[in-house]
């Protein structure tokens, strides 16, 4: 069912003036001159940010798993257990958090720390909790819980791998702009 063309015309109209800005909407041709000669590569790796989409969809889904599976198997469980798998939980979910931000901070926005801070926390912190849960058999491991280990594990690896490579890129690439940044300003005192 398509709407009768004067309503769809009066709110095609609402919406043009509503959500856009006829004076920014409209480049100067100096705009244009400075728009099209920023000779500026981008450096963001775009298997990063696939493997870093996916994973911040599959993080909920493997969280409600595992919380799941923790109230299920709680009762079975020895004391120091319980407690060392509560704080796991509680410190992935942080970890996560902003291992993910700084990830999309990082490679987005071409930032060298956060894409350090975000590698570091990839190989330091979640891949040893995460291989913990996965091959710690006293923690009475339920098939849910491997299958999602097993992903989130893959997860964290392809993105420490392909965050390397973005990270040794973003670090060549600033190098070389410091470099003829520096040589700029030595012919500008030559002049």
């Amino acid at each position: 069912m398509d709407l009768p063309e004067p309503i769809r015309r009066r709110l095609g109209d609402f919406s043009r003036t509503v959500f856009v800005d006829p004076t920014h909407s409209r480049l100067s041709p100096e705009d244009h001159v400075t728009f099209l000669n920023q000779n500026r590569e981008v450096v963001s790796n775009l298997p990063l940010q696939m493997s870093l989409f996916f994973n911040l969809w599959f993080f909920p889904l493997w969280w409600i798993s595992e919380v799941v599976m923790l109230h299920l198997k709680y009762p079975a469980l020895p004391d120091y257990y319980k407690f060392i798998l509560i704080t796991i939980l509680i410190l992935m979910t942080l970890i996560e958090a902003i291992r993910l931000y700084l990830g999309y901070a990082g490679n987005l926005q071409e930032k060298v720390p956060e894409l350090a801070g975000f590698w570091l926390l990839s190989l330091l912190l979640q891949f040893p909790l995460t291989l913990f849960q996965l091959f710690n058999e006293a923690i009475l491991i339920q098939p849910l819980e491997r299958g999602v280990h097993i992903i989130l594990a893959l997860f964290i690896l392809a993105e420490a791998l392909s965050g390397f490579v973005a990270l040794r890129a973003m670090v060549r690439h600033t190098e070389s702009r410091f470099h003829l940044r520096q040589f700029n300003g030595i012919q500008e005192l030559g002049a």
